[in-house]
């Protein structure tokens, strides 16, 4: 169910970028929308997860530099029957973590120093498992195609006010208008509902992966604790990557609304505690 809701909303997602090039210059316009697309999905294929390690400047670590982290990305990496990962640390204090790479062949993952101080072995293997999840997934992909179009998206209506007199506009400048208005919103509504989608199927897949529900569910409520307090700086520069956390870096959407890039994280411990048959509290 979840595969075919992430199909749909990319279908909703590729319809509103064609739709606004249509709005801004008709026909032609909406030709110009599609070249767009399909030149930078290519380039963010080949490029996207170079570029985002190099945005948080992560460094690259192996069993020397960083035993523990990278024994235990091995070790879940084979229960997953996944290629190695290249396995990234990033300088940062907000316990954080991501996956990106355009396929399992050429994936990463990336932990922040503010997670491997804060969370136990066992955590740090539930969340490196729901990365792998990802990567198993192909989520790291489709979050890819979707940052980019909302991106190409934006683009589109911060230019819309200079096809206001293009003949072939059909609404003329009324058009112009609603692209630039509410084609961003759009786009934000449906990128987010995937990532969403893909957050809570990466839990199940992850919790399945480290074999133990509890671990992850232990590790997200205290890095949602974490990520209240400190500041992720290079995250608030670059909103438009916030989806590809484990948890929301950001501290605009603390609720689980339709403006939001996470679920929540209560409705995600809920889940994988019942994956574990736990209904009561515990520590």
């Amino acid at each position: 169910m979840n595969y075919a809701k992430t199909a749909i909303l990319l279908a909703a997602m590729t319809a509103l970028f064609l739709g606004c090039g249509y709005m801004i210059a008709g026909e032609g316009g909406m030709l110009i929308a599609l070249l767009i697309a399909l030149g930078m999905n290519f380039f963010a294929y080949w490029n996207s997860d170079t570029m985002v390690l190099r945005m948080y400047g992560a460094r690259q670590v192996d069993e020397r530099t960083a035993p523990a982290l990278y024994g235990t990305v091995a070790q879940l990496a084979r229960s997953a029957d996944l290629p190695m990962p290249k396995v990234f640390i990033i300088e940062n204090p907000q316990p954080n973590a991501f996956a990106t790479g355009r396929n399992p062949e050429n994936a990463s993952v990336a932990a922040t120093t503010g997670l491997l101080r804060l969370l136990s072995h066992e955590e740090v293997a539930g969340v490196m498992a729901h990365e792998l999840a990802h990567v198993k997934n192909r989520d790291t992909l489709i979050m890819t195609v979707t940052a980019t179009i909302a991106g190409a998206l934006s683009m589109l209506a911060s230019f819309a006010m200079f096809f206001g007199n293009n003949r072939n506009n059909p609404l003329g400048i009324v058009g112009v208008i609603l692209v630039a208005i509410l084609a961003p919103i759009g786009a934000s509504i449906v990128q987010m509902a995937i990532s969403r989608s893909r957050e809570y199927e990466a839990d199940r897949i992850g919790a399945e992966i480290c074999g133990r529900p509890l671990w992850l569910a232990a590790a997200l409520e205290k890095l949602q604790h974490g990520a209240e307090r400190i500041d992720n700086e290079a995250a608030e520069r670059n909103p438009a990557t916030a989806h590809l956390f484990i948890i929301n870096p950001l501290h605009a959407h603390a609720a689980d609304s339709l403006f939001s890039t996470h679920p929540s994280t209560a409705n995600r411990v809920r889940q994988l505690r019942e994956m574990a048959g736990v209904t009561g509290p515990w520590a």
